[in-house]
């Protein structure tokens, strides 16, 4: 993808803080960051959502997020760590190249992540299990 921007890093044509590469990820600091040392992991191939990616690609990035996460926690003295991958513009894909941000937290750090919980009304969650499962 020629006008992907991290395909172009990928490519080497745009720079990057790199933190970590192999064979089928990359993982560099954010040049917007919500806080120090928040991270982004990219697949390597263009692909826009979780949804395009192969079997392989997936267990890279999963091989790879422990890893990186554990690097970046330790490094910058996190207390916790938020791991955030969107799909598509409704979720806050804003760049459409698979990407997991990589947020290492601290008590005061103002980040919040606002989710209202909400209860299952009666019959809802058994209808909503059914739907899931013949999805596959």
């Amino acid at each position: 993808m020629s006008e992907c921007i991290f395909c172009k890093i990928v490519a080497g044509q745009i720079p990057c803080a790199k933190v970590y590469e192999d064979d089928h990820v990359l993982a560099f600091l954010d040049i917007n960051p919500l806080m120090p040392g928040h991270t982004l992991l990219i697949t390597k191939k263009h692909a826009e959502t979780i949804f395009d990616l192969s079997a392989e690609e997936a267990a890279a990035c999963g091989a790879a997020l422990p890893k990186v996460a554990s690097a970046v926690f330790k490094a910058m003295g996190a207390e916790g760590m938020n791991i955030l991958q969107n799909n598509y513009e409704i979720s806050g894909q804003e760049i459409f190249h698979v990407h997991f941000h990589l947020m290492p937290r601290k008590t005061g750090d103002g980040f919040k992540v606002p989710w209202p919980a909400k209860q299952y009304g009666p019959g809802e969650m058994e209808a909503v299990l059914e739907k899931i499962r013949k999805a596959f």
